[in-house]
């Protein structure tokens, strides 16, 4: 029950806000970061727990208004993925501007898979999207089953409405391994917390756990590692650089290889979030381990 209620509302909101349209939703934004920020406040603790963390230097004021301006980003992409199925394939053509998408290409018409890396940042679920559609060449995107599992679907419908495919984490290693080696492009968003006995990188001057998938099966299969993560603007449009993380200069020993490629694509990560702190997602506990 609480799950159908939970999807009822998701869904009275995604239409209203295609009533009013997406940049008058947007505007709505503001009230729903004011009441996750103030009156129903989520994981507030542990934003302000990791902006110490990854900020020693910001004094209680400083971390306060960011802390909000990371609440407003979150609204708006919120607001924007209610949006997600409404959109026309030319708005989410337009939706992030790609600097470079021919590196794709490129890698594609060189008859090797692709791996794009993404963060948890600007709008994570906009990139996939609209680099497949300008690119016309479908992704295997792969994601996280949400809790409940009617909202979870009706997301998977509003991703692959424009060819790409979804692959849940549960079989990812296994599905996205085949992908790659039938020369595919696959999409992930790699930058949460690896489980304990997970690779160690520094994060903000921290030791944190990641997954070892993305660089092991760029290893494996020989595909790139290409980063592109949607920055927003102050137009709400949102624009990429793909950036490829080099595999030169590795280590003989495979443990160390994949260790040095997470360093890599973790240490580009970091610097994306530095000159943008507001856009990544803070809510997660990522020095936990």
């Amino acid at each position: 029950m609480k799950n159908r209620i939970e999807y009822i509302l998701f869904i009275l909101f995604s239409w209203c806000f295609r009533l009013i349209g997406l940049k008058l939703s947007r505007k709505f934004a503001t009230i729903l970061a004011f009441l996750f920020f103030y009156v129903i406040p989520i994981r507030k603790k542990v934003v302000f727990n990791n902006l110490k963390i990854a900020f020693p230097e910001n004094d209680i004021g400083t971390n306060k208004k960011l802390a909000f301006r990371i609440y407003l980003s979150f609204a708006i992409t919120l607001v924007e993925i209610m949006c997600l199925p409404f959109l026309s394939k030319e708005e989410l053509t337009n939706a992030v501007v790609c600097s470079n998408p021919e590196m794709i290409v490129n890698k594609f018409n060189e008859g090797r898979g692709v791996i794009l890396l993404s963060s948890h940042f600007g709008n994570w679920e906009y990139i996939a999207i609209s680099v497949a559609v300008q690119i016309q060449l479908p992704f295997s995107v792969v994601v996280k089953p949400l809790r409940n599992p009617l909202v979870y679907e009706w997301m998977n419908r509003a991703r692959t409405k424009f060819g790409n495919e979804v692959v849940p984490l549960g079989i990812s290693i296994r599905k996205t391994y085949q992908t790659l080696k039938e020369k595919k492009i696959v999409a992930m968003v790699a930058d949460q917390r690896g489980p304990a006995e997970g690779v160690r990188v520094d994060f903000f001057g921290k030791k944190v756990s990641v997954y070892s998938g993305p660089a092991a099966l760029a290893l494996k299969t020989g595909a790139p590692l290409i980063c592109g993560i949607a920055i927003r603007d102050k137009d709400y449009k949102y624009k990429t650089e793909l950036v490829e993380i080099s595999k030169d200069n590795l280590p003989g020993n495979e443990e160390e290889k994949i260790l040095v490629i997470s360093q890599r694509y973790t240490s580009y990560q970091e610097k994306v979030i530095r000159e943008h702190p507001e856009q990544w997602l803070w809510m997660h506990k990522r020095w936990k381990y």
